[in-house]
C-alpha cells in the first residue's frame, strides 16, 4: 500500500459527514433552478458606517442581507414552503440560516423571527452566534428549524456563485463579494459598490416568474437601505 497517500488522506470529521450526507439527500430530492442579479449597495455600504457611530454596533453587510430576506419573504411567503404531504406549507415564521465556517467544519446558524427584528437586532444575533459556532458553542436549538438559507463568500473574494438549498428550506441566497464598479447615474459615469445576489430554488415549491418578483424584491430592499432601518 502506498504510505504517501495514508499520511496524505484527512479524516472526514462528523460534522462534515452529516453536510455530505443532507447536501446530497437535497440534490437528489429538489429540483432547482438558479436565478441572479445585480444589486447597488453603495447607500447601504454608506449607511453602516453611519449606524455604527449612532448605535454603536457594527452593522455587518450580512445583517443588511437577513434584513432584507426577512422583510422580502413576508411579501412573498411562498419562498417559506415546504411539501407537507399533497400541500405546501408555509412557515409561520422567517428563520434565516446563515453559514459560517468554523474550526469544526461549516455549521449554519439559525436567526429566528428575523422578521420581528430590527437591523441592529439582528446585527447583534448574528455576532452572538457566529461567535457561539466559532467557539463551537452552539446549542440545538440555535442549529434548527431554519426556514430560508444565506451563504456569503464575498468575504473570501468570490464574486458569484450557486448554493445547494438546505433540506428544511426551499430557498438559498447566495452572495459574493461587494466589487467597485463603473456605472451610469443620472447621464453620468461614477463608481458604485456591486453584488451579484444568487437565488437557488426548489422548482416544486415555487415557480420561477414568483421567485424573479422575490429577487427583486430583495434587491430593492437592498438598495434602499432606510427601508431596512427602523
Amino acid at each position: 500500500m502506498d504510505q504517501t497517500l495514508i499520511k496524505n488522506s484527512i479524516p472526514v470529521s462528523h460534522v462534515q459527514r452529516i453536510i455530505a450526507q443532507r447536501m446530497l439527500a437535497s440534490k437528489q430530492a429538489k429540483p432547482c433552478f438558479y436565478i441572479r442579479l445585480s444589486a447597488d449597495l453603495t447607500d447601504s455600504m454608506d449607511m453602516r458606517h453611519e449606524l455604527k457611530k449612532t448605535t454603536g454596533i457594527k452593522i455587518t453587510t450580512n445583517a443588511f442581507y437577513i434584513r432584507a430576506l426577512a422583510h422580502a419573504a413576508v411579501q412573498y411567503p411562498l419562498v417559506l414552503g415546504k411539501h407537507d404531504g399533497d400541500n405546501i406549507k408555509i412557515a409561520d415564521s422567517v428563520n434565516v440560516g446563515f453559514a459560517v465556517t468554523a474550526p469544526q467544519g461549516l455549521v449554519v446558524p439559525v436567526i429566528k423571527n428575523a422578521q420581528k427584528m430590527s437591523l441592529v437586532e439582528i446585527a447583534k444575533a448574528e455576532k452572538d452566534l457566529t461567535d457561539k459556532a466559532r467557539a463551537n458553542k452552539l446549542t440545538l436549538d440555535e442549529l434548527t428549524d431554519e426556514t430560508i438559507a444565506l451563504s456569503n463568500l464575498g468575504a473570501y473574494g468570490v464574486d458569484s456563485f450557486i448554493g445547494i438549498v438546505p433540506p428544511p428550506a426551499s430557498v438559498i441566497l447566495a452572495v459574493g463579494n461587494v466589487l467597485h464598479q463603473a456605472a451610469v447615474r443620472n447621464g453620468n459615469i461614477c463608481e458604485r459598490k456591486m453584488v451579484s445576489l444568487s437565488l437557488a430554488v426548489d422548482n416544486t415549491v415555487i415557480n420561477p416568474d414568483y421567485a424573479a418578483k422575490f429577487l427583486s424584491h430583495l434587491k430593492q430592499l437592498l438598495q434602499d437601505p432606510h427601508s431596512l432601518v427602523d
